[in-house]
């Protein structure tokens, strides 16, 4: 009897993870000939969430900004890293100041929550989410969570490679007044952004092995290597720092990560600490947490990545050989 009665209480402590349903919003810009390389860490996200469908499963994808040429990369990418799954994706906005105004991404997001309670993996700006909650807010109560890449502690500078520059929260900064809107709806958030993935770091070596005769492989390859070379031309080494698979971590692999729960948060204008680009404004808005603010507002925020997610990042971008 005692043996059993350990073996229960053992099994009970151990993490158990139920698939989440999730609305994955997304900004994803990688080989965007516009202003190349842009940014891929959208597309490895993109690639990882695929992956781990055993604890994420995506109900629809909306893209934010450079919508038009999002929809045929993600199209692609799903084709290539999908296992034929069939994944609705819809347009959302291409400016991100228009909050407010519906579009087939908002729409889509609205009636997906009108049918069941949703997670939701914002890896952008806040303007399709918050578009939903201001035109919407009795659905604030179907958003089991709303999880950012964005935030940080008062100052704690970005500062990727080899600090030679600070640069900007570029996802809260393109949409600060959405960001209100969603604090203000009350729905549970989490922040995930540049101080917890700088922790992270890809180096070319990491990634070679999708140098290779796979279509998929090779055609996210020839961007990340552009796109780590900007980085060490910018910030003094060869490589990239995957923000967004920190808020994907969150849900996937919990234990890999240091948390404040119930954190007060504040949105305050201070002068501008970012180095570039050149024109930058000379005061900006920032998202901080503190235990020591008086606010409304709360979140739990994700500070610190622990050993071993990286090789989980790594593992989840490599194909199951048949």
């Amino acid at each position: 009897m005692k043996k059993i009665l350990f073996v229960g209480l053992l099994l009970f402590s151990l993490p158990i993870f139920a698939q989440k349903k999730i609305w994955f919003d997304t900004d994803i810009m990688i080989g965007n000939p516009d202003r190349a390389p842009r940014e891929v860490d959208d597309a490895i996200t993109l690639m990882m969430t695929l992956k781990h469908q055993d604890k994420v499963k995506i109900e629809g994808i909306s893209l934010i900004t450079y919508v038009d040429y999002a929809y045929g990369i993600t199209e692609k990418m799903i084709k290539w890293y999908g296992l034929n799954l069939s994944i609705p994706i819809y347009k959302g906005s291409d400016t991100c100041n228009d909050l407010g105004t519906e579009n087939d991404a908002t729409k889509a997001l609205a009636a997906a929550l009108k049918k069941e309670k949703l997670t939701i993996l914002a890896l952008g700006p806040a303007t399709n989410v918050a578009t939903v909650l201001k035109n919407h807010p009795e659905l604030a109560s179907q958003i089991e969570e709303i999880v950012f890449c964005a935030g940080r502690t008062p100052d704690f500078h970005f500062r990727p490679g080899l600090e030679q520059h600070t640069v900007s929260d570029y996802n809260f900064e393109k949409d600060v007044e959405s960001f209100k809107v969603v604090f203000d709806s009350g729905v549970k958030v989490v922040l995930s952004g540049f101080e917890c993935s700088v922790y992270l770091f890809l180096g070319k070596t990491d990634y070679d092995f999708l140098n290779n005769n796979f279509e998929g492989d090779k055609w996210v390859y020839d961007f990340l290597r552009p796109w780590s070379k900007r980085h060490e031309q910018l910030f003094g080494n060869d490589g990239f720092i995957p923000f967004d698979v920190t808020p994907l971590g969150y849900l996937t692999h919990p234990q890999y990560f240091k948390y404040y729960e119930n954190i007060p948060v504040r949105i305050i204008t201070k002068p501008n600490d970012a180095t570039i680009p050149a024109n930058r404004p000379k005061q900006k808005a920032f998202l901080e947490v503190s235990p020591t603010f008086d606010s409304k507002w709360k979140c739990l925020y994700a500070y610190k990545t622990l050993p071993g997610f990286e090789e989980i990042v790594l593992k989840s971008l490599k194909r199951e050989e048949k």
